[in-house]
């Protein structure tokens, strides 16, 4: 059986892509069967450029097929913040609640009308010699002028879909992993792996 290592130690990450690809016939693994495999530098400027730099630390590392992903959410009112630096937006050390309330403090006065956002992911599977193949998926909403939801983690409870009128937070994972900038990435991830 094909076996993919995701480049990512991020539980919430690898849970939702497991249960994204579930019916890709690959078994995957996580850095916990690498103890010694080293992290990747995400200093590029782009998602796009740290998706890349984890894939092929870990393919390189581990002499397997790796697939990374990097995600950001895109406020328009704030430039395209916090992008790539949505996981550390409110700091080194940040939670996810920590990020949401510095989003919502610095969009307290901007209207509705006025707080369209993307979710942008980025996906890479990288093969050992060095080959890596790039797949990207966006998902546009709104930001919401409160959390609101239970589920899933990041922004998702800020993050409003369109057509459904809930955030992420609020629709659930099934939900979620069906429309989700993620999925729409790893969908055409999942036609590469198919024809491997």
């Amino acid at each position: 059986m094909l076996e993919i290592v995701l480049a990512t130690r991020n539980y919430n990450k690898i849970r939702e892509i497991k249960r994204i690809l579930n019916d890709v016939n690959v078994r995957f693994l996580s850095l916990e069967d690498f103890p010694g495999c080293p992290e990747a530098v995400e200093d590029g400027e782009t998602l796009e450029a740290n998706a890349k730099e984890k894939a092929l630390v870990v393919s390189h590392y581990t002499k397997k097929l790796s697939l990374a992903e990097d995600s950001g959410l895109e406020v328009e009112a704030l430039g395209g913040a916090p992008g790539i630096h949505s996981a550390r937006f409110a700091g080194a050390n940040a939670t996810y609640e920590d990020n949401n309330k510095k989003l919502l403090k610095l969009m307290e006065k901007i209207p509705q009308e006025e707080r369209r956002a993307k979710f942008r992911c980025v996906a890479v599977l990288a093969k050992p010699d060095g080959e890596a193949v790039t797949c990207e998926g966006i998902c546009e909403g709104i930001i919401a002028f409160d959390m609101k939801g239970e589920s899933g983690f990041g922004y998702d409870p800020l993050f409003i879909v369109p057509g459904y009128g809930k955030t992420f937070a609020e629709l659930g994972e099934e939900i979620k992993n069906r429309i989700s900038h993620r999925t729409r990435a790893l969908a055409k991830i999942k036609q590469i792996i198919d024809k491997l």
